[in-house]
């Protein structure tokens, strides 16, 4: 079982709540209903922006494991046709903290908007390149950390696609879907580490290359 500690957003008051072991038989509502009720996971005395700062912190370190293995001249490699380009995968892991600082700093993100993509991802091909995006992308999230408050938070975010609204709200919950974003491209980008042949780090525990626990 899993226990987690967590503030009541509404009673204001210290408590804890038991959940099932993750699983893949788990339903796609089920896995939402978990999703939700470990949004309101906190530490206690500490505010919601330092919590979630924490944690970004502690995934950047994860995903600068991992793209320290980043092998050259890969970047168009892909496990099957339909899968992503192992350049682009490494890319977003390198960059997904820009999204909690546009979740922090705007009100929206259009991600396919009518006029044409305002975004063009940068052509990276070295892991010192792909850490120093890592790097860059990191400082704009903290800079936005540090000049927000709790109380702008919680304040509701908007995702759009061609101008309708697919997603919306609090930014606090948008951006912890945004940290299992990046977790889980990150798992993408270990298992296509191991098909290449590079070394897989260890990320939330020990693998066959790194038996480190971080």
């Amino acid at each position: 079982m899993i226990q987690r500690r967590f503030r009541d957003p509404v009673a204001n008051a210290p408590g804890s709540v038991t959940l099932p072991p993750l699983c893949g038989s788990l339903s796609s509502s089920s896995h939402s209903l978990i999703s939700r009720l470990l949004s309101f996971v906190i530490i206690p005395n500490m505010n919601l922006k330092d919590f979630l700062l924490a944690e970004m912190n502690r995934e950047a370190d994860r995903s600068r494991h991992a793209l320290e293995q980043v092998p050259e001249g890969k970047s168009d490699w892909k496990p099957h046709e339909k899968s992503m380009a192992f350049g682009y995968l490494t890319n977003m892991v390198a960059t997904i903290p820009m999204w909690i600082a546009m979740q922090i700093n705007q009100n929206e993100l259009d991600i396919a908007p009518k006029d044409g993509p305002k975004f063009e991802m940068k052509q990276l091909n070295t892991s010192a390149e792909y850490i120093e995006a890592l790097d860059k992308a990191v400082a704009g999230a903290r800079e936005a950390f540090e000049k927000t408050s709790d109380d702008h938070l919680k304040t509701n975010w908007q995702l759009k696609a061609g101008g309708n609204v697919v997603a919306e709200a609090p930014r606090y919950e948008m951006i912890q879907d945004t940290f299992g974003h990046w977790a889980h491209h990150r798992g993408q980008m270990t298992v296509y580490l191991r098909l290449m042949g590079a070394k897989v780090p260890a990320i939330y525990g020990p693998s066959a290359d790194d038996k480190e626990f971080r």
